[in-house]
């Protein structure tokens, strides 16, 4: 699953065009690299995005194409 899509899906970013701006941005790095939006999301991937100065952290630990809200957190694993 691309990158901007997973970060809709989990409700990490609430809107696909935002989290598409955000790594085009240089705002999401993927395992330490600055990525893309269509970057190819796998389980274990360790994504930090940078929203002003704070730096949220998470473990990818599952994808799906949907999810119901309630079981959005269940997709990931916040680090720090």
């Amino acid at each position: 699953m691309r990158l901007d899509k997973y970060l809709a899906v989990s409700r990490i970013i609430k809107r696909r065009t935002v989290s598409n701006n955000a790594c085009d941005t240089d705002h999401v790095s993927v395992n330490g690299r600055e990525a893309k939006a269509s970057y190819n999301v796998k389980i274990g991937d360790i994504i930090e995005i940078r929203f002003g100065e704070k730096l949220l952290k998470i473990k990818v630990v599952d994808v799906k194409e949907h999810v119901q809200k309630n079981n959005a957190a269940e997709l990931y694993e916040v680090i720090e």
